[in-house]
């Protein structure tokens, strides 16, 4: 007769590990559950509503400092009130009028692809670009609007558009890819 083997126990892992582990399980979850940079693109053709919000914005603040640099007078209070209230009406007047786009970040090898559709042309390459700008801007706007922008409208409104404003509305799309909500400071 032979003799029984002992049972072979596994051994149990650190307490340290186990918690590493734990705690990597919910990164990896955190980490997956992230959503892409997205920026707003905000146009108020009312010129009139612009510098009233900003005149406001302005007054708040210098109402402000100077409620704190008398808080013994009893009207600081009353006047930051009522200034947060003439802010409050402001961007409300601005809101109705102003049209928001909004534009997210793609994913990166979505971006890279459609940056090699559209390769700089032998001139623009002579001038150090890697990619053509015309012919990407519409795609790439068209691609990373949230708001379901298509190709042919982007390419309408950069055509049409003033110089400056069909620049901020490629940059809305373009610098948005380029959005990093990191830091690289000490661990």
């Amino acid at each position: 007769m032979t003799a029984a083997k002992p049972a072979v126990s596994k051994p149990t892992p650190p307490a340290a590990a186990v918690a590493a582990d734990a705690h990597w399980a919910a990164t990896q979850k955190r980490l997956a559950n992230r959503s892409r940079p997205t920026v707003a693109l905000t146009i108020c053709d009312d010129l009139d509503l612009r510098v009233a919000l900003d005149t406001a914005k302005s007054t708040l603040r210098r109402i402000k400092a100077a409620a704190e640099d008398r808080q013994d007078d009893t009207t600081g209070p009353v006047a930051v009130a009522r200034a947060e209230q003439d802010v409050e009406e402001a961007q409300a007047a601005f809101d109705d009028v102003a049209i928001v786009l909004r534009f997210r970040a793609l994913p990166r090898k979505e971006f890279e692809a459609l940056k090699k559709t559209h390769p700089a042309t032998e001139e623009q390459a002579e001038d150090g670009h890697d990619i053509n700008v015309e012919t990407l801007a519409p795609e790439l706007i068209s691609a990373a609007s949230v708001d379901g922008m298509t190709v042919d409208a982007a390419r309408e409104y950069l055509d049409t558009w003033s110089e400056a404003e069909a620049t901020d509305l490629f940059n809305a799309a373009w610098n948005v890819q380029q959005t990093t909500r990191m830091d690289l400071g000490k661990g």
